[in-house]
């Protein structure tokens, strides 16, 4: 077996960003400058558009653009797979511990490797539209015995199809900023009418979303064997909820203002080809799906995500959620196959959501509503406070991993703080 790649930059064990991983964001320096894409190598940013400069993506995948030095990733996720295979056979090659050009190159090394403490992470693309999915058998059927009662847990449609919902790309946030406490219309089961004000029962939501590369023509279909060609990567992703105001607003639509006011992802994109060591067979179906929804060789990728809440009283963050990506029952390809097959139009940047992921262990449950079972059995922190749901000052901070052999392939974090209203 080959010895693992590695870098001439350091690269801790733990760290969630080895010569593996490779993730895509647009960062800004601290010092000024404009917004571009980098590349996270350990705990530095590499700088693209000085690779760019020096003409080494000068390739046929290219197709003659520039791209790196655009403040989102839209251009370069309109490419395609060929040249983020390509870009990222460059990039290894250039950070190999045995490739001189960069690593003996002083000058160069100073404006290309940035330490990532003196940037700025920015949203990575530019978010045309966003959905939502609903896509974790425990959470649906958690969320539904609360709801209707075991024997009605699931609604008749969830095993045919991906069940989604249509977000709000605007209050879409990168991970650091401030949420606000929502407010809203609600209805207490024994008051006569609804009243107005701040949510009481705001929660989060343990996500996973990707980034859809090539789009598609307004009419076309995407086949379920090509999906995976329009999805360029993962990250993680905090869909905050009022439940209150979620519980009296969804019948018949949905969610509307329960879900529109803020959703928090993480900066640095995973690309599939840096999950494809952790790629696993999905588990079987019952009841088969038709046949859109069938894929060759569909899969899911063992990814371990954490959910870590710290109020204000606390001095570390405590893990409240352990659970897994393979806990969704539908997969990313089935979830856009079933997106595109009435004709609708996909765009470079648009957002495609996992919804919670939860598993079949308490511990594994992915958001509050589940944990504290609609708020009755609250959740005792290790400095003796007790949560419902989350409080003003508390921060929620999402993460997740892939596990190899001597190296992580990470997404970094998702965090946001509760302010109040």
């Amino acid at each position: 077996m080959p010895a693992p790649q590695r870098s001439f930059v350091d690269v801790a064990p733990d760290s969630h960003f080895p010569i593996q991983n490779l993730p895509f964001g647009v960062f800004e320096p601290r010092t000024g400058g404009s917004s571009r894409v980098g590349v996270a190598i350990g705990d530095y940013v590499l700088d693209l558009c000085t690779l760019e400069d020096r003409g080494l993506f000068v390739t046929p995948e290219f197709q003659g653009h520039r791209v790196f030095g655009d403040p989102a990733l839209n251009a370069f996720l309109a490419l395609g797979r060929p040249a983020w295979r390509k870009a990222r056979e460059i990039i290894q090659y250039l950070l190999n511990a045995e490739t001189a050009a960069l690593r003996d190159d002083a000058a160069w090394r100073a404006q290309a490797l940035i330490p990532q403490a003196d940037v700025r992470m920015r949203l990575p693309a530019r978010i045309g539209d966003y959905t939502d999915f609903y896509s974790s058998y425990h959470h649906a059927n958690n969320v539904g015995t609360m709801l209707r009662g075991a024997e009605n847990a699931l609604m008749p449609n969830w095993k045919h199809l991906p069940v989604g919902y249509h977000g709000r790309a605007s209050s879409i946030v990168v991970s650091g900023a401030n949420v606000r406490r929502p407010c809203g219309q609600t209805k207490a089961a024994d008051a006569p009418a609804p009243s107005f004000g701040p949510t009481k029962s705001l929660d989060y939501e343990l996500e996973t979303a990707f980034l859809i590369g090539p789009g598609s023509a307004l009419g076309e279909r995407i086949p379920i064997d090509h999906a995976t060609d329009h999805i360029f990567g993962l990250v993680l992703m905090n869909d905050w909820s009022a439940r209150d105001v979620q519980g009296w607003e969804y019948q018949p639509l949905g969610p509307f203002l329960a879900k529109n006011f803020c959703t928090s992802i993480s900066p640095w994109v995973v690309t599939l080809e840096a999950l494809e060591p952790f790629r696993r067979p999905l588990p079987p179906q019952d009841p088969e799906p038709l046949p859109y929804l069938r894929a060759k060789r569909d899969a899911t990728y063992d990814i371990q995500l954490e959910a870590r809440l710290q109020t204000a009283k606390m001095n570390s963050p405590y893990v409240i959620t352990r659970t897994n990506f393979q806990n969704l029952y539908w997969s990313i390809a089935q979830q856009l196959a079933h997106h595109a097959v009435g004709g609708c139009n996909l765009q470079p940047g648009d957002l495609l959501a996992s919804g919670t992921i939860s598993g079949p262990t308490e511990e594994s449950r992915g958001c509050m509503l589940e944990l504290t079972w609609r708020g009755a059995n609250p959740l005792t922190l290790p400095n003796g406070e007790v949560r419902r749901w989350l409080e003003d000052g508390d921060r929620l901070t999402i993460t997740g991993w892939a596990q190899g052999e001597g190296f992580r392939v990470g997404f970094g974090e998702v965090t946001g703080r509760i302010v109040p209203a």
